[in-house]
């Protein structure tokens, strides 16, 4: 499917911005409550949270992203081992699906860096 080539660029910024977006949101949902979520958080959910909180939007825009990645993916391996390793090492039978593939996400953009549209690829050139 190469005629899909000229969009790698375009495509990858959006994956980037949805994922940190989506991750933002996770994180604000722990540190302020937002989304359902009823409980005051604390100890390791409120540092997950505000991990979230700061790598999310970092993530979206392209700013430092690589760096806010390799943070955000340690931090989703740790959730996964602390959290939903104990209930059965499969994903599928301890819930941690979503856990594991923003981890291995958040490793792709790690080593691939922001990406042309982006934050980082803006300042570089200025």
């Amino acid at each position: 499917m190469r005629f899909l080539a000229r969009f790698t660029d375009p495509a990858y910024s959006l994956f980037r911005f949805f994922l940190g977006a989506l991750f933002a949101f996770h994180g604000a949902q722990k540190v302020f409550g937002l989304f359902g979520m009823s409980h005051a958080p604390a100890g390791k959910l409120l540092a997950a949270g505000i991990i979230e909180l700061v790598a999310g939007p970092l993530i979206a825009v392209g700013l430092f992203a690589a760096f806010a990645a390799f943070i955000a993916s340690g931090e989703m391996a740790f959730a996964y081992f602390l959290g939903h390793a104990p209930h059965g090492f499969l994903p599928i039978v301890n819930h941690g699906e979503l856990a594991l593939v923003y981890c291995f996400a958040f490793l792709f953009i790690a080593t691939r860096g922001a990406g042309r549209w982006s934050l980082d690829a803006l300042f570089r050139k200025g």
